[in-house]
């Protein structure tokens, strides 16, 4: 699998990398390409990771991060410091991620497509297969979540966000953040217990 390319880490020794990201992200809006540069190599990775895991294919996931930081550099006179820049660039990522996924054209049913000649059996470990298996049955019981169930999951879960800023990401409140995550970890739980 071909890695997306994603800014490495600020440097310490480029210019801004020590600041906070309101003022970089005041700095940007007035302009400064390199403070908003800062902001993509910090945030660019946790960004990409949620757009995998909502889109599932690195390609996909690449372009919303990219079109996400594209629409916030025009966007940065609206920034509001009182919320997180993290969070906002959630926000506009998760956007982004769910115009994509509404877009896509509807998956072809299983038996539509033709099962992939297997590999030697002796080349191929069961317990590799089983994971494999496992993890296909996670995909599909996230894909078989409601949008608001799965974003709170992946936010929550994978990208390790705070009931509040998840909250703020979403525009709910963070009892509806508590209540979609209670129901997306019932669904999932049970789509697993076959896995346990």
């Amino acid at each position: 699998m071909i890695e997306p390319t994603v800014p490495p880490p600020p440097e310490p020794g480029l210019p801004g990398h020590d600041l906070p990201d309101g003022l970089l992200a005041v700095r940007a809006a007035e302009g400064d390409e390199d403070s908003f540069a800062v902001l993509v190599q910090r945030h660019g990775r946790p960004l990409l990771s949620l757009a995998r895991c909502m889109l599932g294919n690195p390609q996909d996931a690449e372009e919303a991060v990219q079109d996400a930081f594209v629409s916030a550099w025009r966007r940065l006179p609206e920034y509001r410091h009182g919320a997180e820049f993290r969070t906002w660039m959630h926000r506009i990522t998760v956007n982004r991620c769910l115009t994509m996924r509404r877009r896509r054209p509807p998956p072809l049913p299983l038996d539509a497509v033709s099962e992939p000649a297997t590999a030697d059996a002796r080349s191929q470990p069961a317990r590799s297969a089983e994971q494999d298996s496992a993890t296909a049955a996670l995909s599909r019981a996230l894909d078989g979540l409601d949008a608001g169930q799965r974003i709170c999951w992946i936010l929550r879960e994978v990208q390790g966000l705070s009931y509040k800023e998840i909250s703020h990401v979403t525009r709910t409140s963070e009892q509806t953040v508590r209540g979609r995550l209670f129901r997306a970890r019932r669904s999932l739980q049970e789509a697993m217990d076959p896995w346990r």
